[in-house]
């Protein structure tokens, strides 16, 4: 993995208006992820960590500080450099699983011939070769979720945000699921950002983790994960790790839970 950064968070702070006042998401959040790595964000619910990562993708502008992306300010959404895979897949019901790869490709005016030799490639190490044709309501959630991934990846972003993309899913599925992620992010060496409030993703994934505190959500600690892939989750090294970041997140769920 290189350690040339990537992308720049500096001091970056969100305040929404709602009904009842205002709530400050973040503050004064400043973070750098390096090329290649796989980043995860983790922190109690309504810490602002969907917001920081909407932020990256130029979804939601800051109201102090700034994100930039290879030195350059995040001004909006740049789907040929960002992709975003939300817990919710957001496919298009009408579409195949193959249409619904190609479709950021479509956006991008790619030619119809080349769309479908892009998306169908994909679909091999997507595992659902034979699905092409499926529609969404015939696939599992499972399924769905990878077409999502795939319709990510077909637009050949070199960054990959990732929401709780498997928030969704069973137990068990979400471990085949991690697997199959870390598989792609080994072999295509992009940039993953992914946000999850789960211990075992967090640790069997990640490159580093970066902690939120309860909002107005501040970074309280980034941990290195300097082990190799496949990770014994039952190792020393990784329940001692567990331990750790539990201790931290209980601590600011339970703060979260009293301010409520």
């Amino acid at each position: 993995m290189s350690a040339v950064e990537l992308i720049r968070i500096e001091g970056v702070s969100k305040r929404y208006e709602t009904t009842s006042g205002a709530v400050d998401a973040v503050r004064d959040v400043s973070l750098a992820v390096r090329r290649g790595e796989f980043c995860t964000i983790i922190g109690p619910s309504g810490c602002g960590k969907s917001t920081l990562l909407a932020m990256v993708g130029g979804l939601v502008q800051a109201d102090a500080g700034r994100v930039l992306i290879e030195t350059q300010p995040v001004t909006g959404p740049d789907p040929k450099r960002v992709a975003t895979v939300f817990q919710d897949p957001g496919l298009f019901p009408w579409r195949t699983a193959v249409e619904n790869v190609e479709f950021g490709l479509e956006i991008q005016g790619v030619d119809g011939k080349r769309r479908r030799a892009v998306a169908t490639e994909l679909l091999g190490p997507l595992g659902l070769r034979r699905f092409a044709e499926k529609y969404p309501r015939e696939l599992s959630g499972g399924m769905r979720q990878r077409v999502a991934i795939g319709r990510a990846l077909a637009v050949d972003a070199q960054i990959l945000l990732m929401d709780e993309p498997f928030g969704a899913l069973d137990e068990q599925t979400r471990v085949l699921m991690g697997e199959w992620l870390l598989d792609i992010w080994r072999r295509t060496e992009r940039t993953v950002i992914f946000v999850t409030h789960s211990l075992h993703e967090a640790l069997a994934l990640s490159s580093r983790v970066v902690v939120m505190t309860a909002r107005p959500g501040r970074i309280k600690s980034v941990i290195e994960l300097p082990y190799g892939y496949p990770r014994l989750m039952e190792s020393a090294e990784i329940v001692t790790l567990r331990a750790k970041l539990w201790s931290e997140i209980r601590d600011e769920s339970l703060r979260a839970m009293g301010e409520a």
